[in-house]
């Protein structure tokens, strides 16, 4: 009867973590979105967690509550944004996107907010730099070579997150047949 229990536990699991990779994969990410940062964390109900960005350009700040309900707060003027001092924020439950204008003064405050409705809540941020380049019709054909340079530097940074991208859903998988492997064992 506990080995029934136990393979009926196993299969759920297993079942769960699949659905939990694949929210992931049916995320349709624009080619020009370069993947810079993924954040994970937990925060308690009615609490603030601080995050600071400092990268330049249009970034898009797209967060998935995996537990609970975390909201996101976002500011240029102060690096600790909160339901009364924001100038950006999504307040959904599940899935919070955030486009930081390029306009936006640096570094910007982030606060990630844990509902009060629950406990706890687990969070997962992933941070783009979207590297569409609207053209400007007074300087068409007029390109610097710092401007040049840029744009090999964020091709460089690509290539690096995407190693790292993938060596994170690695840790995800084995993190997940390491507890599959505690509970039949």
């Amino acid at each position: 009867m506990v080995l029934h229990w136990s393979k009926l536990c196993t299969v759920l699991f297993l079942s769960q973590a699949w659905c939990f990779l694949h929210s992931f994969e049916e995320e349709v990410i624009p080619d020009e979105w370069v993947l810079l940062h993924v954040v994970q964390g937990h925060i308690g109900a009615g609490n603030y967690s601080y995050l600071r960005l400092n990268h330049n350009g249009k970034i898009i700040l797209h967060m998935q509550s995996l537990k609970g309900d975390a909201d996101l707060y976002v500011s240029d003027s102060t690096l600790h944004p909160s339901f009364d001092t924001y100038k950006l924020q999504s307040v959904t439950c599940g899935q919070d996107v955030v486009v930081v204008p390029m306009d936006f003064s640096r570094p910007v405050g982030i606060g990630i907010y844990g509902h009060p409705f629950h406990q706890e809540s687990e969070f997962e941020m992933r941070v783009y730099y979207d590297q569409t380049v609207h053209e400007d019709p007074f300087t068409k054909g007029s390109y610097s070579p710092e401007d040049m340079g840029k744009q090999k530097r964020y091709q460089e940074v690509s290539a690096e997150d995407i190693q790292e991208e993938e060596s994170v859903l690695w840790t995800i998988i084995i993190g997940i047949l390491k507890i599959i492997l505690e509970i039949l064992f």
